[in-house]
């Protein structure tokens, strides 16, 4: 794909998770993998859940690697070497036996907000033909929260009956909010946010490519983005850190709200053309996240309603980027949308 158009999976001008072959922590999911393999028992398919930017797509693109190099990687890993013709393959979205389901440009160079109902079909005829090169064939789906009900019934179909040597990697943010029967059909990969120490280290490693971070911020962006390399770095670039925390100021405020600090915050977004959107989102979704399992206590918050406003933060997030719309009306919509999911 040309580096001129959009990825969704791509924060700026860092790798994309398909061109990485680091990762940082999440070492006893791999070891599963690696086990599973060995002893032939490799599940059809992985649901690979937690936070977003912590390295979930990357995991899945290396496990993808490891498949479809026939176990091709140094006794109990699944680093694949990057010259192996499978990896080099997978890198560069090539390999014959690997469907990718994302979101991509459509014709006008803009990234819709769900993956394409066109895409999904392709699975049925992807696994009802004979892997190219006759081992295995692995299908990514990055992420099953960007696929609308139509689209998971019909991946359904093929969970349900997968064909031999066949892999689905199915990536989400919130596991929790996917259809039962799509979660009864795979084994669940649940990773953790990341150490602060395993975020700088990430940080340090894509400081090649991204010549405009500022390293010494990075011990302080690391401690802020609740072990997620991808918020640490929308942390680092515009206002991402002060938008962090005007955020966090709002949240607290809950079931008050602040007019005056909304309009401020949407006007630091408005302004800003880096990663200030990104942490804005992120913060509310860590939030949300955070109170509906009871990571965070908030005896005056009413949090029922807490876990179907995230579909609505993420969609209403993913329609602002996408057709560039007003950053201070998105602010106003997610308050309102929290207020009243929180209003006794």
């Amino acid at each position: 794909m040309s580096d001129t158009l959009p990825e969704a999976d791509r924060f700026g001008t860092a790798p994309s998770p398909r061109e990485r072959h680091e990762l940082f922590g999440h070492g006893e999911a791999e070891a599963m993998v690696r086990e599973a393999w060995n002893a032939g028992r490799l599940p059809h398919a992985l649901l690979i859940g937690g936070r977003e930017g912590i390295g979930k797509a990357t995991f899945a693109y290396r496990v993808a690697r490891f498949v479809l190099a026939n176990g091709a990687a140094p006794a109990g890993s699944i680093a694949v070497d990057p010259t192996h013709s499978a990896a080099r393959q997978v890198d560069a979205l090539s390999h014959p036996d690997l469907l990718v389901l994302r979101r991509t440009p459509n014709d006008s160079g803009k990234l819709p907000s769900m993956i394409p109902a066109e895409q999904v079909r392709k699975v049925r005829s992807f696994f009802g033909s004979t892997a190219a090169l006759g081992g295995w064939r692995v299908c990514i789906v990055d992420t099953l929260d960007e696929m609308n009900a139509q689209g998971a019934n019909a991946l359904l179909k093929t969970l349900e009956e997968p064909p031999t040597r066949a892999l689905f990697l199915l990536v989400s943010h919130a596991p929790g909010r996917l259809l039962p029967t799509i979660r009864s059909r795979c084994r669940a990969v649940s990773l953790r946010p990341l150490a602060t120490g395993e975020v700088v280290t990430a940080l340090e490693s894509l400081a090649g490519a991204m010549t405009d971070l500022d390293a010494a911020r990075f011990p302080e962006a690391a401690e802020a983005s609740e072990g997620s390399v991808r918020e640490a770095l929308a942390l680092l670039t515009g206002d991402g850190l002060a938008v962090r925390k005007a955020t966090h100021d709002l949240l607290d405020r809950l079931p008050d709200v602040d007019r005056k600090g909304l309009h401020a915050l949407g006007e630091k977004l408005q302004g800003d053309r880096g990663g200030a959107l990104d942490s804005f989102v992120a913060t509310v979704e860590n939030w949300i996240s955070d109170h509906a399992t009871g990571r965070r206590q908030s005896p005056s918050l009413r949090l029922a309603r807490l876990p179907e406003v995230w579909e609505k933060v993420r969609r209403a997030a993913i329609d602002a980027d996408t057709y560039n719309l007003d950053r201070k009306t998105l602010v106003f919509r997610i308050f309102a949308s929290l207020d009243e999911a929180v209003r006794r």
